[in-house]
C-alpha cells in the first residue's frame, strides 16, 4: 500500500456531528487574517463553533516557526512574513486556494496528527474527483503528484485549538516557488491544478474541498457566510 492509498476509504464516522461555519473572505492581506485567527482563538469558548475560512492571499512568503530560510534573491519585492504555524517556508499568491481551520480539538475529538491525516485525506479525494493520484510523503506534509507537491499544510495549536491551515495550487503563477525550497525540501518540484488538466475555477474548486472537509470530520451542519 502506498502513502496515497492509506486513507482513501477510511469513514470518519468517529467524529460525533456537529456544526461548522465557512467563511468566504476573498482575497486578502495575510498580516491582517492572521492576527484575526489569533483574535478568534484566544476570545472562543466551549460553545465557539468550528469555522472553516476560505480565501486567497496577495503575494507573500511566509516562514513556519522554526524557519530561518530565506528567498534566494531576498525575495524580491515579494513580502517575507515570520509566522508562528508549523512548517517551513512556502509561498501563497492569488489563484492558490487557502482553508484556515480552525477547530477546538478536544470537542472534535481528533490529535494533531490525525487533524493532518484527515486534511491530506480530504485533498487526496478532491483530486481523486478530477482522476489525479495524490500522495502522502513520510515526514513531508502535504499532497504530491508525480513527485511535485501540489498542497501544503501548516497548523498552530493554541489554548486547545487549531488555527493556519492548507493551501492548494490552483491556476496562480508558480514562479516565485523556483527562489525557496518549498516546505525545507530543496528542488521539490510543485505543481497545480492547471498544470494536471483541472480548468475550472478556484470557486468551483473551494466548494468541493469544503464538502469534503465537511465530510470527512462529520460536520453535517455548514453555515456558509462572508466575513
Amino acid at each position: 500500500m502506498s502513502p496515497g492509498d492509506a486513507l482513501i476509504e477510511d469513514p470518519m464516522s468517529e467524529f460525533a456531528p456537529s456544526h461548522v461555519v465557512v467563511r468566504r473572505l476573498g482575497t486578502v492581506d495575510y498580516d491582517t487574517t492572521w492576527a484575526r485567527m489569533r483574535r478568534f482563538t484566544d476570545a472562543r469558548s466551549a460553545d465557539t463553533a468550528d469555522e472553516f475560512w476560505v480565501l486567497q492571499h496577495f503575494p507573500v512568503y511566509t516562514q513556519g516557526i522554526s524557519c530561518i530560510a530565506q528567498p534566494r534573491d531576498g525575495g524580491g519585492r515579494i513580502r517575507v512574513v515570520a509566522t508562528d504555524r508549523g512548517g517551513q517556508i512556502t509561498y501563497h499568491a492569488p489563484g492558490q486556494l487557502v482553508v484556515y481551520v480552525l477547530l477546538d480539538l478536544k470537542r472534535r475529538g481528533v490529535g494533531v496528527r490525525r487533524l493532518v491525516q484527515v486534511l491530506e485525506q480530504a485533498l487526496i479525494s478532491l483530486l481523486r474527483t478530477y482522476g489525479i493520484r495524490g500522495e502522502r510523503r513520510a515526514g513531508a506534509p502535504g499532497v504530491y503528484v508525480n513527485d511535485a507537491k501540489v498542497a501544503a499544510l501548516g497548523l498552530r495549536i493554541r489554548r486547545g485549538a487549531t488555527y493556519h491551515g492548507l493551501s492548494l495550487n490552483v491556476d496562480m503563477d508558480l514562479r516565485p516557488f523556483a527562489d525557496i525550497d518549498p516546505c525545507g525540501h530543496e528542488g521539490l518540484a510543485v505543481t497545480q491544478l492547471r498544470e494536471l488538466g483541472v480548468t475550472v475555477g478556484i470557486d468551483i474548486v473551494a466548494g468541493q474541498l469544503i464538502s469534503e472537509l465537511a465530510s470527512a470530520l462529520n460536520y453535517q451542519d455548514v453555515e456558509f457566510t462572508d466575513f
